[in-house]
């Protein structure tokens, strides 16, 4: 399958479909006709244009003064990719470097950005041939884009740097050679427009988005798991409620969660409580809260994925060459920062939800085991997802309003998105986590409900997660089904 580069809107959905299925890349027609044209130009202005222009005839940054002479204007390029290659930390994840090329190769297409044609398909050669370029997490600002691990997503082009192929880690050099290709040979401006821009920021972002709105699925359906098992109430999903306050993802949840107890012989039994703890009667609150931030982060995104982000920018029918700063991440470090910060809150509602669960009451035995004393049950359970949601409560600190200016004071204020982007990869990972043990219990404690059924949605997502993970009638080690629970949401939809 092949996913042709062009002006065409490009959704988060369809990032993940790429990836996921591996297609191909090509340019179309009109991002090839616009790649030439701009550097065409680009040649044209430098040749018959006597005022420095930045990144392209001066150095970088504060040194911007200083002009560089035509027959050094490669080097330079060179220099940039070399000196700005200060990763360090762990390795970048090659899924999302991948969604890196990807991205950098959109932005470039665009013709905004100066680049030759050979260079941007060499980039789609490495996505094509399953080349990973060594990336490091961390030494990115994110605001003369994200220049550090950019650098070394681009050293490989010119035969620098380290790859992953073949499921080895080789050289740069070592790869051309392999593949006989020559290195790039990098044209002014050139390094400039690979290593500004946002590509690092937005390939997590995108990365986060696909998988946030997967886990706002499971915790709808987890959380009415635990309402069943923990013998709650209906009357909260009511849409009338929902209609005199109407938030978008409050309606939402609600209706899901009326769905998926469609035909519960749990729900519809009557009720000695009058009302359920807000863990349980609030979901539509406080998941719905998390739909909308999904849905306004994943629009910022979008906008972001589908633009030029370098500097400066070059506009061949405006005959305008413009130092800015599209460069700077602030329009996505806020956002990841709010993603983070509510997912942060999925996996606290969560984790009170298990506390229900393991405490003992509404006819559920202690900790979940039937000889409660003798057996710890799933005490432990709730510790652990206790201390997954204490830390994602210090990763959902914002990164973005921290500034710490750089290059002599000439970037001055900072986003530090790249930082929030790796803030919440991890809260990702770990509100899934917290998920996965919910479901554990919610599994768990429903079979002491029996004779009783939940819903045939919800029964036969039990039946299939009993597939994997037993019910727990003694003692056992835990860990293995804990993880076996992480995969089965991550596998499933």
């Amino acid at each position: 399958m092949i996913h042709e580069i062009s002006a065409e809107h490009l959704t988060i959905e369809r990032v993940g479909d790429i990836i996921e299925k591996n297609y191909q890349l090509r340019l179309s027609d009109d991002a090839r006709a616009r790649i030439i044209r701009c550097r065409q130009y680009l040649d044209e202005k430098i040749a018959n244009s006597p005022v420095p222009v930045y990144g392209v005839t001066t150095g970088f940054g504060s040194l911007c003064k200083v002009s560089v002479s035509q027959d050094q204007l490669s080097q330079l390029q060179i220099n940039l990719m070399k000196s700005h290659a200060c990763g360090v930390g762990e390795r970048v994840p090659n899924e999302i470097v991948r969604i890196m090329i990807l991205l950098k190769v959109q932005s470039l297409s665009y013709g905004y950005s100066g680049c030759k044609l050979d260079t941007v398909e060499r980039l789609i050669d490495f996505f094509n041939e399953g080349i990973c370029p060594v990336v490091y997490r961390q030494g990115s600002l994110g605001a003369s884009g994200d220049l550090v691990p950019l650098a070394h997503l681009c050293l490989p082009l010119v035969g620098l740097g380290e790859v992953e192929m073949d499921g080895r880690v080789i050289t740069g050099a070592e790869m051309l050679k392999a593949k006989g290709w020559e290195p790039i040979h990098l044209a002014s401006k050139e390094g400039l427009a690979l290593l500004n821009g946002t590509q690092n920021m937005g390939s997590f972002a995108v990365w986060a988005v696909l998988h946030a709105m997967k886990l706002s699925d499971w915790a709808d359906r987890i959380g009415t798991m635990s309402l069943e098992a923990y013998d709650g109430r209906i009357e909260p999903f009511t849409e009338a409620v929902h209609l005199v306050r109407p938030h978008k993802g409050q309606l939402e949840t609600a209706a899901r969660i009326k769905e998926l107890l469609q035909g519960s012989e749990l729900i519809a039994q009557p009720k000695t409580h009058v009302q359920d703890p807000y863990s349980f009667r609030c979901m539509p609150q406080v998941h719905g809260t998390v739909k909308d931030t999904i849905r306004y982060v994943k629009s910022v995104i979008e906008t972001e994925i589908n633009s030029a982000t370098d500097n400066p920018t070059v506009c061949p029918d405006e005959d305008l060459i413009i130092s800015a700063g599209n460069f700077h991440g602030e329009p996505i470090a806020l956002p990841m920062d709010f993603l983070a910060m509510a997912l942060s809150e999925l996996a606290n509602i969560s984790e009170r939800r298990i506390y229900r669960l393991v405490s003992g009451t509404r006819g559920l035995p202690d900790f979940l085991v039937a000889n409660p004393g003798l057996n710890s049950g799933f005490m432990i359970t709730q510790y652990t997802a206790a201390s997954v949601v204490s830390l994602n409560k210090s990763l959902a600190m914002p990164s973005s309003t921290d500034s710490i200016p750089s290059c002599q004071d000439q970037e001055d204020l900072v986003s530090m998105g790249a930082n929030a982007a790796i803030k919440l990869y991890k809260v990702v990972f770990n509100t899934e986590r917290v998920l996965a043990i919910e479901l554990f219990n919610a599994a768990q404690a429903l079979e002491f409900r029996r004779p009783l059924k939940s819903s045939p949605a919800i029964e036969q997502m039990h039946a299939d997660f009993r597939k994997v993970v037993p019910f727990i009638s003694d003692d056992d080690v835990m860990y293995p089904h804990i993880e076996a629970a992480i995969q089965f949401i991550r596998n499933n939809d």
